[in-house]
């Protein structure tokens, strides 16, 4: 999949959400884990993108998703998905209980609306 460097699977999460989005009080759709650093950043079908946006700033190219059941990675330098990869520190996604999108309590009423802009 990538060089050992791309991906250290010893970091735990940064936290259950979106860093950023959490820091501006921002939601997000979905979420992504750096696999090298572990930074949970926002999916590019997110109206911040902050997955991309820690790759860009970092050059970290190697996210898994952070949604409960799934267990694929992207590359955002090649721009290949792999179904599958080595196992992370845990946990491996947010908690099922929190709200998609989320987080509960931020997302505006016409969400769909806005991701579709």
């Amino acid at each position: 999949m990538t060089s050992d460097n791309m991906i250290d699977p010893t970091v735990p999460p940064s936290g259950t959400g979106c860093v950023e989005c959490d820091e501006a009080g921002g939601w997000w759709f979905h979420l992504r884990r750096c696999a090298q650093c572990g930074h949970i950043g926002c999916c590019d079908s997110s109206p911040a993108k902050h997955a991309t946006s820690h790759f860009q700033a970092t050059g970290h190219p190697v996210v898994r998703s952070f949604e409960p059941g799934e267990g694929w990675f992207w590359n955002y330098a090649t721009s290949e998905m792999y179904e599958a990869g080595p196992d992370l520190a845990g946990p491996v996604s947010h908690p099922a209980d929190q709200a998609v999108p989320g987080p509960a309590g931020r997302v505006p009423e016409d969400w769909a609306r806005v991701l579709r802009a």
